[in-house]
């Protein structure tokens, strides 16, 4: 295996140091490290963090590989500085029985962009009535420990109970997509002053926080852990408080464009902006990120969507939700909350890293930049700016709310295990 000095870089922000690498670990840091036989990459002052870890990616694969592949959306994940990547259930077939999140499992071995841990259905085909192979997935090749019917809610109490209860046998975590189905049918938008004007049918707030009161509820009778997908609402982050307040087992994370983008995008009826939760009001995406900053949201996931063209190149009512998100994530949080001063490096390297590596169970990810450490690793070119281009994506599918916006940061460099996914920004 060969050696990597990485020469002059900011660890987690800090001051400049030296990294080097020998084969798939960290062998030593500090300054002045001796770079005989190394291959040298000059950092100049780049931010060096942990690969980053997203505990919600949607690959596609099996099924809807028009939108995306596991190698698509793991190369994808290498360009956006991500070692890890927690791939959804809801494929064709979906990921409900230790044979399909096996097959996603080799997927992402086979790819070598970086790896991929299945997120196993909750129910049988995502439908709410029958609880899946919950044991089977997490005992597979694939050592499930997440389980999550995204997409769709799990809105039946009863079956979100037994859930909780089967999975704290192995120490799993139920990962909830909180939406009250009756409460948003035929919901295109955030319900508010804005849906009223636009005449589109509204998305409430309350169909959000009443699944989370009621979740961490049952995650406290039970004891066992839950995890709250896509939080988007200052009520929701209200409710997330109160619940650690009490012991309750209780994560939560916050996908980058809901600390970006508001309802107001869309006035201009691109299905771009259109999203599950919707964009909300500038009051809810101050509170997602004062809330990321003190910890009460406790990590950044992507919930990276891809859809091909005509599933979004359409008028605003038939259009799919979702966008892509892999590729901006880490732009997109350095403008929402380094360069507001709510977040420094390492603490983004908590958020996107150490956190969801933790709550996902990913061994070898989310650990210390430091001797003896898996060597999966991200540079990041802080000082750069330009604008998003769609055409220059990894990702199979172009859905991004971010075309010709200028966002900062790039990502220029990630290494799996020492080896390098992502040279001078381009994969390798």
């Amino acid at each position: 295996m060969s050696k990597i000095l990485i020469r002059g870089a900011k660890v987690l922000g800090g001051e400049p140091q030296d990294v080097l690498i020998d084969g798939e670990l960290i062998a030593a840091v500090g300054t002045g490290l001796d770079a005989e036989g190394a291959e040298v990459v000059e950092a100049d002052g780049r931010v060096l963090l942990p690969g980053l870890v997203d505990l919600h990616t949607h690959l596609r694969e099996p099924g809807r590989e028009d939108s995306e592949t596991v190698l698509t959306g793991t190369r994808a994940a290498a360009s956006g500085g991500f070692t890890a990547v927690f791939a959804m259930a809801n494929t064709f077939p979906v990921a409900d029985t230790a044979g399909v999140v096996e097959q996603v499992w080799r997927l992402g071995k086979e790819s070598g962009y970086c790896d991929v841990r299945p997120i196993g259905a909750v129910t049988v085909g995502l439908e709410g009535r029958k609880l899946a192979e919950l044991g089977a997935m997490h005992d597979s090749a694939a050592q499930v420990s997440v389980f999550s019917d995204d997409g769709k809610c799990v809105d039946d109490a009863v079956i979100m109970r037994r859930a909780l209860e089967y999975v704290k046998a192995f120490g799993g975590v139920i990962a909830q997509h909180a939406q009250e189905p009756r409460l948003t049918e035929g919901a295109q938008m955030n319900e508010g002053v804005v849906s009223a004007e636009l005449g589109l049918g509204g998305w409430p707030a309350v169909a959000e926080e009443s699944i989370i009161a009621r979740d961490v509820l049952l995650a406290e009778h039970v004891g066992s852990r839950l995890h709250i997908c896509h939080l988007s609402t200052a009520g929701s982050v209200e409710i997330i408080r109160w619940a650690k307040s009490r012991g309750i087992q209780v994560t939560a994370e916050v996908c980058p464009h809901h600390l970006l983008l508001t309802e107001e995008m869309v006035r201009t009826y691109n299905p771009a902006y259109k999203v599950n939760p919707p964009l909300r009001t500038e009051r809810d995406v101050r509170a997602l990120r004062e809330a990321l900053a003190d910890g009460t949201i406790d990590i950044v996931a992507t919930d990276h969507a891809p859809h091909p063209h005509e599933d979004k190149d359409c008028e605003w009512a038939a259009a799919a939700m979702g966008m892509v998100g892999l590729e901006t994530a880490l732009s997109v949080v350095q403008e929402t909350m380094v360069e507001t001063g709510l977040l420094d490096w390492a603490e983004v390297a908590d958020r996107m890293s150490f956190a969801p590596a933790r709550i996902g169970e990913a061994t070898g990810h989310g650990r210390p930049v430091a001797a003896g450490e898996p060597a999966n690793l991200t540079l990041v070119d802080t000082a750069y700016r330009g604008q998003v281009d769609p055409a220059r994506f990894a990702s199979r599918s172009r859905n991004t709310p971010y075309e010709g916006r200028e966002l900062p940061g790039r990502v220029t460099h990630t290494w799996l295990r020492g080896k390098a996914t992502l040279m001078d920004g381009k994969l390798t």
